[in-house]
C-alpha cells in the first residue's frame, strides 16, 4: 500500500454508483490500495440529497465503509482562509467543494476527485494522481 489513507469526493462515489462494471471504477481500486478511506460529511450530503428510498439502501451500505469527517469549526476557519487565498488569485469555487477541500486540508488528507479543476487552485491541497 502506497498510502494508508485517502479522502474521496462525491464524483468518485457517483462514478461507482453509475458504472455497470463496478470493478473498473476508481473506487474499487482505492479500496484495494488504501487501508482507510474518508469522505466529508458534505460529500455524504451530496450523494444522499434527493436519493430515492431504493438508492438510500445502496448509499447506506456504501457510506458505512467510509470514515465520515464532519465539517467542524476548524474546517470552517480553514475554508475562510482558502476563500481569502482564492480571492487574491481572482478565483472562486462552489461552497460544497470549498468545504470538502477545507476538511481534507485540516486532516492532512490527499483528495481524489474526477473534477480536479474544481480543486486545483486550493493552496496546500494534495490531489491524487
Amino acid at each position: 500500500m502506497a498510502e494508508q489513507s485517502l479522502m474521496v469526493d462525491s464524483s468518485i462515489l457517483i462514478d461507482y454508483f453509475r458504472k455497470a462494471d463496478k470493478s473498473k471504477s476508481r473506487l474499487v481500486a482505492h479500496f484495494r490500495e488504501y487501508e482507510r478511506l474518508y469522505i466529508s460529511s458534505v460529500t455524504e450530503f451530496e450523494v444522499v440529497n434527493g436519493a430515492t428510498e431504493a438508492h438510500m439502501l445502496f448509499w447506506d451500505g456504501m457510506l458505512s465503509r467510509f470514515i465520515v469527517l464532519g465539517f467542524d469549526s476548524e474546517a470552517a476557519r480553514k475554508a475562510a482562509v482558502v476563500v481569502g487565498q482564492l480571492k487574491r488569485k481572482r478565483k472562486s469555487m462552489d461552497k460544497p467543494d470549498l468545504f470538502i477541500a477545507a476538511t481534507a486540508l485540516v486532516h492532512g488528507l490527499t483528495l481524489d476527485t474526477l473534477n480536479k479543476r474544481h480543486f486545483e487552485h486550493v493552496e496546500g491541497l494534495m490531489l491524487a494522481e
